[in-house]
């Protein structure tokens, strides 16, 4: 069942209480008007529009061409079509690098319809956190794996597999929090680190290959329904095949299984 309406909008405030009460959250990328109303419309708690249109919109290898014009574009399109989820959107590559430019892509986001601005990295990013809250823009920190950094990643490789690496993700993500980070989105570490992540934090933890622990999940919406023509990642699930061919019936098995803990499943985590 949808935990909102169009008499109750789904709020940062929201997801942290949920946190609170141990209840776990659904979370889908969408990219346009139709999208975001099936999404939203089928209870899903938050839509993110993301640079992942990248590759799965604009056909590229990465997300590194997307720009800010891009993102307001497609923030736009959705908020028309959402229907009470928290909407949040992806500051893209180089739109941060100072706090400046930081301040001015957010405020583009914001005008055109974001409710929460995410951003990629750890705790250098303290001061940048720090500075969109004291402004009333709330933020999402992405740790992990970090698409942006693709190059110095040397690709898409699951993080935090090391002990001491883990161990700094857990203390960066506890910075990021507090310099005023609203939400953290985990992406591609084992499941130990994304329990670990999620117990140590206060504010609500999205998971995308981090584990069931985590309070929220998320899903790409042409991985969800199998669209995107390249091999899926491992944490992966086609819901259009295994539901029968019904977009809504999709989105719903998602959301519940989300909700009831059944996804993601063991084959959809690392160890």
């Amino acid at each position: 069942m949808s935990i909102h309406s169009p008499d109750r909008k789904v709020s940062i405030t929201t997801l942290a209480q949920l946190k609170r009460d141990g209840s776990k959250f659904s979370a889908l990328t969408a990219y346009d008007y139709c999208s975001a109303y099936a999404v939203s419309s089928a209870g899903v708690e938050v839509i993110l529009v993301g640079d992942s249109l990248g590759m799965v919109i604009q056909g590229h290898d990465n997300s590194l061409p997307v720009t800010i014009d891009d993102v307001a574009y497609h923030v736009n399109c959705v908020r028309r079509g959402n229907n009470g989820s928290l909407l949040m959107a992806d500051l893209p590559f180089m739109s941060y690098y100072s706090e400046q430019k930081t301040l001015e892509s957010a405020a583009i986001l914001m005008r055109y319809g974001a409710q929460i601005v995410k951003l990629e990295g750890g705790a250098w990013l303290s001061e940048t956190t720090r500075l969109l809250a004291e402004r009333g823009i709330p933020v999402c920190a992405h740790m992990g794996l970090t698409p942006q950094s693709v190059n110095h990643l040397g690709g898409y490789r699951v993080q935090g597999r090391d002990p001491n690496k883990a161990k700094e993700i857990i203390d960066e993500a506890m910075i990021l929090e507090q310099a005023g980070a609203s939400v953290l989105l985990l992406e591609c570490v084992p499941v130990d680190l994304g329990k670990q992540v999620s117990e140590a934090l206060s504010i609500p933890v999205i998971g995308i290959g981090a584990g069931p622990h985590t309070d929220g999940q998320i899903m790409v919406w042409h991985d969800l329904l199998g669209l995107y023509p390249k091999k899926p990642a491992k944490f992966v699930k086609n819901y259009l095949a295994a539901t029968g061919g019904s977009i809504d019936g999709a989105i719903r098995a998602y959301d519940l299984d989300v909700k009831e803990g059944t996804f993601p499943a063991p084959e959809h985590c690392y160890t």
